[in-house]
């Protein structure tokens, strides 16, 4: 006999229902039984009629808090094995909420559920009160006629209470999966906090991400198309050299094909230094940050104040920020610092802080709400959970602040 998809269904719902409810009595139960011991000890040491109660007492008050907190993982086994609901796993401190259910919520469910199987019991016993009565002497039954009635509208009246059942028994369901959601589950403050830690662990993955990419890209430029120029350059400058009687035109072309080979390896080496410098990795922050200044159209004074007794070196990605925050600013000082002639650059590691100051002597009125470079300078110190901070009224001088945190 094949049954209905929705009839089976209804059965299968119905059954997993009726074994929570039934698995919840014992887990609700407890607690109770174990208070209803501890009282009686209690009147017991109160009115002096047990002198066995004070070396009691403490067994059911420890066995009390021990419930407190040991049912809540037979609770989340229970959620999660008959219901799909998966509670998580409160910490050891976070007592009141565990009290709170096992002890106070838990006891008014068990009623409840007792109450609920009991009523199924008494339905499933009058559902068959005929069966039980044709089991019954015949002199009993001789004796009262008038039974069949009696049985009869004992049987209809508990066929509509199992009618009932499902429904009772499901609205029973949700209402213990609210319950145990509010006062077991992931509060909003809490979830909100874990939606933060999540968050910030995949943007921290994104930026190692990208930089990781932006390492990639450098080592395949300069061991790939920065090497086939310079030997380009070389076999030119060679060409140049040797082929002295070749038409003026042809020597014509050639240098200028030469000078295109320098000047193509010059970009690539000042694009390969803006996707990742290579000394930042080998030599350091202090070497990455002095060939910036090195190479900067202003006078630059740079003092790097990085703590030799720290345990090691800052993040990776911490230093690339570091690093391109200054690059950055020095080419926006060039570009539009009025009258500047010089720029102090200062870095100095203060604990798990790492703090870059920069300062020009410029005219100032840089806004970073109106320039994407400045914009595009906070948003990348952001990335590491940083602050920005830019000071520059009209006449100067301009001073631009980034911390970085840099946990040890």
């Amino acid at each position: 006999m094949t049954i209905p998809p929705r009839l089976r269904r209804f059965l299968v719902r119905l059954r997993r229902d009726i074994l929570f409810i039934a698995a919840g009595v014992p887990l609700h139960i407890v607690p109770p039984l174990l208070f209803l011991w501890a009282l009686t000890q209690l009147i017991g040491i109160l009115d002096g009629s047990s002198d066995a109660a004070p070396l009691v007492l403490p067994a059911p008050v420890t066995l009390l808090v021990i419930a407190g907190y040991g049912l809540t993982e037979a609770q989340r086994w229970r959620f999660r094995a008959l219901c799909g609901v998966d509670l998580p796993r409160l910490r050891f401190t976070e007592r009141k909420r565990q009290f709170a259910y096992n002890l106070l919520a838990g006891p008014l469910l068990g009623a409840l559920e007792l109450l609920l199987l009991a009523v199924v019991s008494a339905a499933l016993a009058g559902a068959l009160v005929l069966v039980w009565v044709s089991a019954v002497p015949a002199t009993w039954r001789l004796a009262h006629p008038g039974y069949t009635t009696v049985a009869s509208y004992l049987t209809i009246l508990s066929l509509l209470v199992l009618a009932a059942v499902p429904a009772l028994a499901g609205g029973l369901v949700r209402l213990e999966n609210l319950v145990g959601r509010a006062v077991l589950g992931i509060s909003r403050s809490d979830e909100l906090a874990r939606r933060v830690e999540d968050l910030t662990e995949s943007r921290a993955g994104a930026v190692d991400a990208a930089d990781a990419e932006r390492r990639r890209i450098e080592r395949d430029l300069h061991d790939g198309a920065q090497q086939r120029l310079v030997s380009l350059a070389l076999n030119l400058g060679l060409a140049k050299a040797t082929l002295t009687d070749l038409p003026p035109e042809a020597r014509e072309v050639i240098d200028a094909a030469h000078r295109e080979a320098k000047d193509a390896i010059e970009e690539l080496n000042n694009l390969v230094r803006g996707l990742h410098p290579a000394v930042l990795d080998e030599l350091g922050l202090d070497a990455a940050l002095s060939g910036l200044a090195a190479r900067a159209p202003l006078p630059v004074r740079l003092r790097v104040d990085l703590p030799p007794e720290l345990p090691r070196r800052a993040a990776p990605a911490v230093e690339a920020v570091a690093y391109f925050v200054v690059s950055e600013a020095l080419t926006n000082i060039a570009k539009h610092a009025r009258e500047a002639t010089r720029v102090d650059v200062t870095v100095t590691r203060l604990g798990e802080i790492l703090r870059v100051v920069i300062a020009d002597d410029g005219m100032g009125g840089a806004d970073p709400s109106r320039g994407s470079g400045l914009k595009g300078l906070a948003q990348r110190v952001r990335s590491v959970d940083g602050t920005f901070r830019m000071s520059s009224p009209a006449g100067g001088p301009t001073m631009m602040s980034v911390e970085l945190p840099c946990p040890t």
